[in-house]
């Protein structure tokens, strides 16, 4: 999978962008501020319809505009497909091929991205909310059930939290209501939970790997994922549906307390495991390091797995961030495989393997221009 051909309006500080991409290396030099990390945003919001960097749309429409554009023409091995994003005052509008998508789900996994930033390093040591984010978003672009069941899901919990306010509060009080909401939370909270289970499984395999290769077998990685479904029942939706069932009607009397939903998948956490110890309570610096670098490249292999062609990485300031020898691994890892989208302020440092074939643009104040 590639991006052949961007095209921004009105996006960020771009008034304007029409370049074509190499299949290979693309690297974006510029100073600080100049539009970098605005560009692989773009791709990202092209991919996934949202900011990895901001929850609020207006922001990425150019000051004084009433509108921005994304359009991007992607390659896949079955062709060449179109896909346009317009974000407005009024919200998103979504194109695939032209055809408008009546809902951002139909729209989601045309493309698929890997994004790998510093702020990354959250997925490891940061909150388990981070986490969750991180596997939605990822597991979402490769699978349309997915996403509709996710959004099923955080449907099913609002309704519920706010029936179980009600009852807090004596606003209401049909029992009943509560069994019927409860059931549609288990139903679409055990299909998230087997296949988190399935996929994270599949991903900690790849990622075991190469940690044990970047660290030349000194450390072996796992994952731990923490549900409150038992573990003989997560890869089973019937087994995790029933499993769901028993733990709300456990908590059912807390729950009314609290006027709160204390049970399901919102409440899920991701624990990485380098040598037996937790690595975001445990680890140095460079073990954490390496852990989000063994997942991102993982993330890399998993896709492919799962959707049979490799997604197109981006790179957002990354190699400043790596030794030697992992920014040689990540490198070689990528080489002749992935389309790689790569931001930096200089040249100087990256590794000779990357300098001899990359298409290098210069960013300067919103302007993209092609090196020859």
């Amino acid at each position: 999978m590639k991006l052949a051909h961007l095209t921004l309006k009105n996006y960020r500080n771009y008034a304007a962008v029409d370049t074509d991409f190499s299949p290979h290396i693309n690297i974006l030099i510029g100073e600080n501020a100049q539009g970098k990390t605005n560009l692989l945003e773009a791709v990202y919001v092209l991919a996934l319809a949202r900011s990895h960097r901001t929850n609020n749309d207006k922001e990425l429409i150019r000051f004084g505009s009433d509108f921005a554009r994304i359009t991007g023409r992607v390659t896949r091995e079955t062709g060449s497909n179109q896909l346009e994003l317009v974000i407005s005052t009024q919200g998103k509008k979504a194109r695939y091929n032209k055809l408008e998508q009546s809902k951002l789900s139909t729209y989601v996994g045309h493309f698929n991205v890997v994004l790998f930033a510093p702020e990354d390093l959250a997925i490891v040591k940061g909150s388990p909310a981070n986490r969750r984010r991180f596997i939605d978003m990822e597991f979402g672009q490769m699978s349309v059930k997915y996403l509709q069941t996710l959004s099923e899901y955080r449907f099913a919990l609002k309704q519920r939290n706010a029936y179980l306010k009600q009852l807090k509060y004596h606003q209401a009080k049909d029992m009943v209501l509560l069994d019927v909401l409860s059931d549609q939370l288990a139903a679409a909270g055990a299909e998230i939970v087997a296949r988190r289970a399935a996929l994270l499984k599949q991903m900690a395999e790849f990622a075991a790997k190469i940690h044990t290769d970047i660290t030349k077998g000194r450390e072996q990685l796992t994952f731990q994922y923490q549900s409150q479904v038992p573990q003989a029942a997560r890869e089973d939706v019937e087994q995790a549906y029933a499993a769901m069932g028993e733990l709300l009607q456990k908590h059912a009397q807390r729950e009314l307390e609290q006027g709160t939903t204390l049970v399901g998948p919102h409440r899920d956490d991701v624990a990485f495991i380098v040598n037996g110890k937790n690595v975001a309570n445990f680890g140095s610096q460079g073990q954490q390091r390496t852990t989000a670098l063994a997942v991102k490249l993982a993330e890399i292999d998993l896709m492919k797995a799962q959707t049979g062609e490799y997604p197109v990485l981006l790179l957002d300031d990354v190699l400043s961030e790596l030794d030697d020898d992992r920014q040689t691994h990540l490198l070689k890892a990528i080489q002749n495989k992935v389309q790689t989208f790569l931001t930096t302020t200089s040249l100087d440092g990256i590794a000779q393997e990357i300098i001899d074939t990359p298409t290098v643009f210069r960013v300067a104040d919103g302007q993209l221009t092609k090196q020859a």
